[in-house]
């Protein structure tokens, strides 16, 4: 009978540490939020009561105080639905999205700088052949999680609370030719001093570990262990690296070009002009781009001014389809390529090679354009 009671006891006693150690697991796992903030002062005093021939008494302790240590850590992941970005050649403010948060029990400002990277650790795959062009970091300034260009200028983060998170941009530029198809980049984010607002702090630097715990100082420990891209981890060092790619997607559209001639007049019919020599042809080149998701970029139309024929000075028109070819027509000498040039298209004629030129640049996908010029039959 007493070896079942003391076997029950033990039983019991096993049960009791169990429930305890779930309960320190459960506050261990509370949020920055909750930690209690850096540079918070914490006292406590003791109290005595004793008895001197019958007599109560009491004094207090003396008042024990240190101060809460800023315990650094944070975290860095590529925030876009997957790893890659799908681009096209010739592509300018390519973005990836990466976000940050904040897990230190303090106010953080955060360090930022965009690399071209190699991708030793294997977490973006893909073969890494071309890099990015006038590649820069943005961070997410008005929260919509979209990168918006004279909007998203500020270059580091600023005052970032415990728990909050705010996306950060990669913008560059693809570039125009080449047989490329991915470019791998990284996003390397360095803690820094926080607590005054649109000031950029300094980088972190901890508190040696060969000093013992100062009561009265705020001492920095670093708490983040990532790898750091570098093939090895990096412990405990205030820095984190997330990854992306750009990945060269479609590499073809359905860009057809079709073209018409309309006579507009003929010197000699009121109405429903013929083609009688002397009279005047416009020649119309529509460039219709059917891949909707996917432009066409550095689009450049040459013709030919056939035999018979002579090419009418400044009669080239470009814009939108409509009309007659072309609706919304430049307001600007497309023929001349000149410091007046302010509409973003160009076009000229060689009176030598009898050859007209338009450079109408993008055409969007699912978008369309019109070029226009003239000529009279000879």
């Amino acid at each position: 009978m007493l070896r079942n009671r003391v076997r029950t006891m033990l039983l019991t006693g096993s049960a009791a540490v169990a429930s305890i150690a779930i309960g320190t697991g459960s506050a261990q796992a509370q949020s920055a939020a909750q930690n209690t903030t850096a540079g918070t002062s914490i006292s406590n005093t003791a109290s005595v009561t004793y008895t001197v021939n019958g007599t109560a008494q009491t004094t207090n302790s003396t008042t024990a105080t240190f101060v809460v240590d800023r315990k650094v850590n944070f975290t860095v992941v590529a925030d876009q639905g997957g790893t890659k970005t799908q681009v096209n050649l010739g592509q300018t403010d390519a973005v990836t999205t990466f976000r940050v948060t904040n897990t230190t029990n303090g106010i953080q400002d955060f360090l930022l700088e965009a690399d071209q990277s190699q991708i030793v650790n294997g977490l973006v795959t893909g073969i890494d052949d071309f890099d990015m062009l006038n590649l820069k970091v943005f961070v997410d300034s008005n929260n919509n999680g979209v990168y918006d260009a004279g909007v998203d200028t500020r270059t580091y983060i600023d005052e970032l609370a415990p728990d909050a998170s705010v996306a950060v941009f990669i913008v560059g530029n693809v570039p125009g030719s080449g047989t490329l198809s991915q470019a791998n980049v990284d996003l390397h984010v360095t803690v820094a001093n926080g607590g005054q607002a649109n000031t950029q702090g300094n980088a972190l630097i901890p508190t040696d570990t060969n000093l013992a715990n100062a009561d009265n100082t705020v001492d920095i420990v670093f708490a983040d262990d990532d790898n750091d891209g570098i093939g090895i981890d990096i412990i405990r060092n205030g820095q984190g690296r997330a990854y992306a790619s750009y990945e060269i997607g479609t590499r073809n559209v359905a860009l057809t070009v079709t073209k018409s001639a309309l006579v507009l007049s003929d010197g000699v019919s009121v109405g429903n002009p013929k083609s009688l020599p002397g009279a005047t042809v416009q020649y119309c080149l529509l460039v219709r781009n059917a891949t909707l998701l996917t432009a066409a970029n550095g689009v450049q139309l040459n013709d030919v001014v056939p035999a018979n024929t002579t090419y009418v000075p400044g009669s080239i028109t470009i814009g939108t389809p409509g009309g007659t070819c072309v609706l919304l027509g430049s307001t600007e000498d497309d023929d001349a390529d000149d410091a007046g040039e302010t509409d973003g298209v160009t076009a000229s004629f060689n009176s030598t090679t009898k050859n007209v030129n338009a450079m109408v640049g993008t055409v969007g996908g699912g978008g369309s354009i019109a070029v226009a010029f003239k000529v009279t039959i000879n």
